[in-house]
């Protein structure tokens, strides 16, 4: 059965929240195809108006009127958001409402891409639920609306039928975890391979890495460093060997790099390390390899960091996380 995926915009919606998402699961029909299996989604694009809509950056996309789409026959629904200037100005009308009420209640999925969880809130479903939106608006969702319960760190929240995610490209990351779903974890994995991504990134994973923490806060030699350091992990990372690399004294490149990144190069790799290790533990691999690839062996080093940063330990996580995103 086709699983109808249908997003509604309007006017000053940022695209990458329509377009992101919906190229995942473009994508996840090509590779069904290539898997000699029928393709499983149709994507429609809603407006409260219909016809052609601009974005913000001034593209226009065609949209279908509610009207248009039965809410009954919607499988997964989602709303997409905008700079917050273009959601206060955004009045859903009787009509609009009462589709994407019937429709949050009929589909199997329904939710929000980035601020688009300012939609949902209003509308009253997201009452009582966990959600995620963009970092830079969750303290303004958790004020407006107290009765959602906002999570500032998640890349996307899934609460019962209803799944939130964070910025733009977290959407990305939210579209494949249905897709893992819908037909499995490997075919996901088919998908983001196709789409070039780094990785699938699961919804508990923070929006901010300690790599792109890093590097926001750095500039100069430590801002190529902390790249460099995501395909080094096993080598040793000691102060000398990392002091080396940015042609500095060991006391320079320790007394730069605390004032640079706000913490000390030790503190800063075992991050970065376990960040790692989290990613790979879902994906399903062994504690020796993912202990050699980040470069905390043997693994009683790894599981004793693993347990004392997330309070579990590395084979448990593995088992209630590995193929479930």
């Amino acid at each position: 059965m086709t699983h109808t995926i249908v997003f509604l915009v309007y006017p000053g919606f940022s695209l990458l929240n329509l377009t992101g998402p919906a190229s995942v699961f473009e994508s996840a029909n090509y590779v069904l195809r290539l898997n000699g299996k029928e393709p499983l989604y149709a994507t429609e694009v809603i407006s409260p108006t219909g016809g052609p809509v601009t974005t913000s950056g001034g593209i226009t996309v065609h949209t279908q009127a509610p009207a248009r789409m039965p809410a009954t026959q919607v499988h997964t629904g989602l709303i997409v958001g905008a700079h917050m200037e273009h959601l206060l100005a955004l009045r859903l009308e009787p009509p609009v409402r009462r589709w994407a009420i019937r429709c949050a209640k009929a589909a199997t999925r329904f939710g929000s891409v980035c601020t688009g969880a300012f939609v949902l809130a209003e509308l009253g479903l997201l009452d009582g639920k966990r959600a995620a939106t963009h970092w830079f608006s969750c303290a303004m969702l958790a004020e407006k609306y107290p009765s959602v319960t906002v999570d500032a760190e998640a890349l996307y929240v899934v609460d019962g039928k209803t799944w939130t995610s964070a910025g733009a490209s977290a959407g990305i990351d939210m579209a494949l975890a249905m897709v893992g779903r819908d037909v499995g974890a490997s075919m996901a994995s088919e998908v983001a391979k196709g789409l070039v991504l780094y990785a699938r990134r699961p919804g508990y994973q923070s929006q901010f890495s300690p790599l792109l923490l890093a590097q926001a806060k750095a500039d100069g030699p430590f801002a190529d460093l902390t790249g460099w350091l995501q395909a080094n992990l096993h080598c040793p990372l000691d102060v000398p060997n990392l002091a080396a690399r940015v042609g500095l004294s060991e006391r320079t490149f320790y007394r730069k790099f605390v004032a640079a990144t706000g913490e000390s190069p030790a503190r800063f790799i075992e991050a970065v390390r376990l960040d790692a290790a989290r990613m790979l533990l879902s994906q399903g691999q062994t504690l020796k390899t993912i202990a050699a690839h980040v470069g905390l062996t043997p693994t009683v080093r790894l599981t004793r960091a693993f347990e004392r940063r997330f309070g579990i330990s590395p084979s448990l996580f593995r088992e209630t996380h590995a193929n479930t995103i």
